[in-house]
């Protein structure tokens, strides 16, 4: 300090110390920056280690392989704590780069090992190209294929011609794939398959977890059980081979023996046959020609019954006319061979055909004798013709309506051109059709009518008010042919003048015509 001051002389003092201080933090600055650069460097360095090696026998040859030596037998590598084997190798140590022969093995981590009979290895991107016989283990699952790509900053494996991949009990066979290996995945495109004790997946893309052992589905793809009784087809969802469950979306499809099961969406457990759909619901009985409709529905094929909610529609399939049956659920049951055996429709029930409507609280139908019964104030229409009762039972035969009984407080209701009122009632009524027409009615206990009598030009002759036991009615294109009262008949023509208004219609009549569904949209409408 007193040397410095000496030789600047007549400096201030204050202006030295402050010019000393500034020299120091420049001084400082400067001895830093070789000591940044060469911590760069360092840092560079650091993610491009070299590669270690060693072995029995070591050449070197300028003229063959210039940069590096030949290393043969127990030949020993290590990166970045990866270690390779192989019987003989070229290194590479200005491009940092190893091609090894012969029994070639990468110790990857404790459980994934890189096999295969050649490779280059690139110590500066740390991608592993593996030649001919190539073989990835990881734990229980092993990829064969003859050429693969591993990517050690990655942790992926990709092969672009044919792989195998054997996984516990389950074998995966594809064009190409790719192995996120810190993930446990797969990831396969193009021609997919899978084979898994109980079934085969044919995919167009799909990923596989080894862990799970769940395969994801992300293009058309097929399942088909080992028994043929099951076959699977969505373009979206997974299937978890070990629980054998499933959730398909997009077109999935399900068909189980003479069922056809689909919806937007479906969960579904092949073994148990439960199965969940979701929106459009849709299963087809391609046996009984019966189908079920919904937004949601299950099927239970152990306990032997699937059903539709939610806007629910059964449909009795006919090549000339299906019926329509809306209700609040609809149940069906399966027999032995899971073809539908009964119907149940539950809580207001409508059903529409072009020539048979009808409504009730509800209604069962049984496919062993094609009847339906229907309960709690059933109403049918056919044609001009209107019948209630207490129950209903409609039998039909090849697609037509066959026969019809009417238990308790049976009633016949016809509105003619004039808009006049025809009536039939009685304890229990049995009607037959003829070409889906009501042409007979064998009306059984306390029958009673009121029918109008008209000319052919519909010229009212006078109102018929008649009382038996028992009565048969015939008709003709639902116009009445004939009536025989056949116990105890008590009937009067009136004029039309001597019949009251009030008396002109039967006890308990009712016309439920604005309730009519007269199209199929209509069964909707309660």
């Amino acid at each position: 300090m007193v040397e410095l001051f000496i030789i600047f002389g007549n400096i201030d003092f204050s202006i030295f110390v402050l010019s000393f201080r500034t020299m120091c933090k420049m001084l400082r600055y400067l001895l830093l920056i070789p000591f940044l650069i060469g911590f760069n460097a360092f840092s560079q360095e650091q993610g491009k280690t070299k590669i270690q090696y060693s072995g029995n026998i070591w050449e070197f040859n300028k003229e063959i392989y210039p940069d590096g030596p030949r290393i043969l037998g127990n030949v020993v590598m290590n990166h970045d704590s990866a270690f390779l084997y192989c019987d003989s190798a070229y290194v590479n140590e200005v491009e940092n780069k190893v091609i090894a022969y012969g029994n070639v093995r990468i110790k990857l981590s404790d459980t994934l090992n890189l096999y295969s009979d050649s490779l280059r290895y690139d110590g500066n991107t740390k991608i592993a190209n593996s030649y001919s016989n190539v073989k990835l283990i990881d734990n229980q699952t092993t990829l064969t294929t003859d050429t693969l790509v591993y990517n050690r900053n990655t942790q992926i494996a990709q092969y672009d011609y044919w792989g195998k991949i054997v996984n516990d009990k389950n074998i995966l066979v594809s064009h190409y794939g790719y192995y996120y290996t810190d993930n446990k995945e797969f990831f396969f495109k193009d021609k997919v398959i899978m084979i898994s004790p109980d079934c085969d997946m044919y995919s167009d893309t799909l990923m596989y977890n080894t862990v799970t052992k769940t395969a994801y589905f992300y293009g058309p793809s097929h399942i088909i059980s080992k028994d043929k009784l099951d076959s699977i087809y969505c373009e979206n969802g997974w299937y978890n081979t070990q629980l054998d469950n499933a959730r398909f979306r997009e077109r999935a499809r399900i068909y189980h023996e003479s069922t056809f099961l689909t919806g937007d969406s479906m969960y579904y457990e092949r073994k148990t046959g439960f199965g969940q759909v979701f929106r459009k619901a849709l299963m087809v009985d391609t046996v009984q020609n019966i189908v079920l409709m919904g937004n949601y529905g299950e099927i239970q094929r152990e306990n032997g019954f699937a059903f539709m909610t939610d806007s629910a529609v059964s449909v009795l399939i006919d090549k000339e006319d299906s019926l329509f049956m809306h209700a609040d659920t609809v149940r069906a049951t399966f027999d032995s061979l899971q073809a539908i055996q009964n119907v149940f429709c539950f809580y207001r029930v409508k059903f529409f055909r072009h020539d048979l409507q009808g409504m009730c609280d509800s209604l069962t139908y049984f496919s062993r004798d094609s009847a339906m019964t229907m309960y709690r104030q059933p109403v049918i229409w056919s044609d001009s013709n209107q019948l209630s009762a207490d129950s209903i039972r409609l039998t039909m035969r090849n697609g037509e309506a066959d026969s019809l009984k009417l238990y308790g407080s049976a009633f016949i209701i016809s509105k003619d051109d004039t808009g006049s009122f025809n009536q039939i009632k009685g304890r229990n009524v049995l009607a037959k059709f003829r070409d889906n027409e009501l042409y007979k009615i064998n009306v059984l206990g306390n029958a009673q009518t009121i029918y109008y009598a008209r000319e052919e030009d519909k010229t009212l002759i006078g109102i018929n008010v008649a009382m038996s036991s028992d009565m048969l009615v015939f008709l003709e294109k639902n116009q009445l042919k004939s009536i025989t009262y056949l116990t105890k008949p008590e009937a009067h023509l009136l004029p039309e003048k001597s019949v009251p208004l009030n008396e002109r219609k039967l006890k308990n009549f009712k016309w439920e015509e604005k309730r009519r569904p007269l199209k199929k949209s209509d069964i909707f409408i309660w």
